[in-house]
């Protein structure tokens, strides 16, 4: 799947081309003799738009899923507005055209302060940061924030949002595109069947548990996940989900609402 490994580096933060699945080693950033962070981990270029209307996978973990990817790391560019600076961070909100975000660039020394220095209201950014959620409402907490210094990065990250949203939902699709068929033909027959249905619901349910792209999945899916798929009612797909615990064809991963089968493809 398409996800940009995050170094980072200044090669983030200006134009030219961009490949998916790229590894790099982690930098100095921005040419800084300052090292920061070495963990690579998937970035994923966004709208805010796709932000908002991503599906939340866990309250409590602020995981999210976009185009079946559960991003480490988001890549936005857009517009400063009412930046308010404080003692331990800098806040503002980054407006794209698509919508709009609270941002977060916590400061703890000399370059996190050089680095929000530079950036004013009205200024054109992009940024790196994580994806997260507190009493409803999402936010992003930045990692790196850098000015736009060429316009043309406005519509290259525009094409790389296109690109990256093409390409995930394309991966996340393709393979299981026979099962995920036959699952909604299965889901429908269950709504018609009666009250005599449930051995049905349980195969509808194993069968999403089982499809490559679930089974790919370190943690898992959310229960939340399966009755937004198949449209059942809630706690019929729960009832399903007990039942192959109990006999062993799925097992709890992370917490009590994400679950794995236990069969291997």
């Amino acid at each position: 799947m398409y996800a940009n490994h995050y170094d980072g580096g200044a090669s983030h933060f200006h134009g030219g081309g961009f490949m998916p699945s790229q590894a790099t080693q982690t930098p100095d950033q921005a040419g800084s003799s300052k090292t920061r962070s070495s963990t690579t981990s998937t970035t994923v270029p966004l709208t805010i738009k796709q932000i908002t209307e991503a599906f939340h996978l866990n309250d409590e973990r602020a995981d999210f899923l976009i185009d079946g990817v559960e991003p480490s790391l988001v890549k936005l560019l857009g517009r400063v507005l009412n930046k308010a600076e404080r003692v331990t961070d800098v806040s503002f909100l980054l407006d794209d055209g698509t919508g709009s975000i609270e941002v977060t660039r916590w400061v703890s020394d000399s370059f996190d302060t050089d680095e929000m220095t530079k950036i004013e209201n009205g200024m054109y950014v992009v940024l790196i940061g994580k994806l997260k959620a507190f009493q409803g409402k999402r936010h992003i907490g930045a990692h790196a924030v850098r000015p736009v210094q060429d316009f043309n990065q406005i519509t290259l990250h525009f094409m790389e949002c296109i690109h990256a949203h093409l390409d995930n939902s394309r991966k996340a699709t393709a393979v299981p595109a026979t099962t995920s068929a036959m699952n909604d033909m299965r889901a429908y027959q269950t709504l018609n069947v009666g009250t005599g249905a449930s051995g049905d619901i349980r195969e509808v349910v194993l069968s999403v548990f089982q499809e490559p792209a679930s089974l790919a999945r370190e943690n898992g899916l959310h229960v939340n996940e399966i009755i937004r798929r198949l449209g059942l009612q809630e706690q019929k797909i729960r009832e399903a989900i007990e039942y192959h615990v109990e006999v062993g064809n799925i097992y709890s991963t992370i917490d009590d609402d994400h679950y794995k089968s236990a069969c291997n493809g």
